[in-house]
């Protein structure tokens, strides 16, 4: 779909665009959470997410899918906070799993860097979870709560 369709292919760059903006919001306030105010990681990397959710809704509802305007704006929103759960109940696992065996690679193969084993480890996790919830954030949204835009063809446009 993706490969063949440029409509396709030019959505997904603009919802990928859209994801990096998330990321940094998502990144920052991770951080902000966890290294300025002692929140835990776990917590932490929740709340950053809900905040890039609402900000990623935003921007695809207007930029990435402006043809999409068959569905009231409450309807796609509860979709993409759906959807958006689900790919934060993956990213929870994820980070759950991954955490503790990236901070300690971080400490075993880079100490001495100038930034801590928890830093590298937590952001290290933080960028692999969003990759993977990229790629089912974009399936899924654009199937259903974006299924409104024109249909994809086999056929480069």
């Amino acid at each position: 779909m993706i490969l063949t369709n440029t409509q396709e292919r030019i959505r997904f760059y603009k919802f990928a665009a859209v994801g990096a903006i998330g990321a940094a919001i998502d990144f920052s306030l991770f951080n902000i959470f966890t290294s300025g105010m002692g929140i835990p990681a776990i917590v932490s990397s929740a709340l950053s997410f809900i905040a890039a959710v609402f900000s990623n809704f935003i921007f695809n509802r207007y930029w990435t899918y402006p043809d999409s305007r068959s569905k009231p704006l409450a309807r796609q929103a509860i979709q993409f906070i759906l959807i958006s759960l689900v790919g934060m109940i993956i990213r929870l696992i994820l980070f759950a799993l991954l955490e503790t065996a990236l901070i300690n690679m971080a400490a075993q193969f880079l100490p001495n860097i100038g930034l801590t084993p928890t830093f590298i480890g937590h952001n290290t996790t933080l960028a692999f979870s969003i990759l993977v919830v990229l790629m089912w954030n974009f399936i899924a949204n654009r199937f259903w709560t974006y299924n409104d835009v024109g249909k994809v063809s086999n056929q480069t446009n």
